[in-house]
């Protein structure tokens, strides 16, 4: 098992990952599932400034965690927000640890403050390993998200570097 940073050639495995969760669940807000270019695109965009990693076995990627820019205003430039996503049926052997320890020691290279991670309502498995790492529950919206007929609650978490 290595963790590396991602490849534009990781976009097919990466999209797939991702898809999963926008066709099958309301963990993301997306409702369309993303093309290879598009997720080509994604992390070119956001690898050039960011830490993006992905975690392999056996040449297949099991999960990915990163972090892009929070808001476009100059002064939240110290803050990232962060996206973590596991392939389905691998959600329960730790992988999302060993992304989150290994993103968290890349940070210190950045310049950063603060971390914030946007979690649709109810997902205990991510409050959990959110939690984990030290982040804390800041805020919750009620409703503000419409996917599959229901309304979804969004929580977010922080965590001071």
């Amino acid at each position: 098992m290595i963790i590396r940073y991602v490849e534009e050639s990781d976009a097919e495995s990466i999209a797939e990952i991702y898809n999963y969760y926008v066709e099958n669940t309301a963990f993301t807000g997306d409702e369309t599932p993303f093309s290879e270019e598009h997720m080509k695109n994604r992390i070119r965009d956001i690898s050039k400034d960011y830490p993006w990693l992905v975690l392999e076995e056996n040449s297949e990627i099991l999960g990915y965690i990163y972090i892009n820019q929070w808001r476009f205003r100059s002064s939240y430039r110290h803050s990232a927000e962060l996206s973590i996503y596991i392939r389905d049926g691998v959600r329960t052997r730790g992988l999302g640890s060993k992304l989150f320890t290994s993103l968290l020691e890349k940070l210190k290279e950045k310049n950063l403050h603060a971390i914030i991670s946007a979690i649709v309502l109810p997902n205990d498995a991510s409050i959990s390993l959110h939690e984990k790492f030290g982040f804390k529950k800041v805020a919750h919206f009620t409703e503000v998200g419409y996917k599959f007929e229901k309304w979804l609650d969004l929580g977010y978490w922080e965590l001071i570097l």
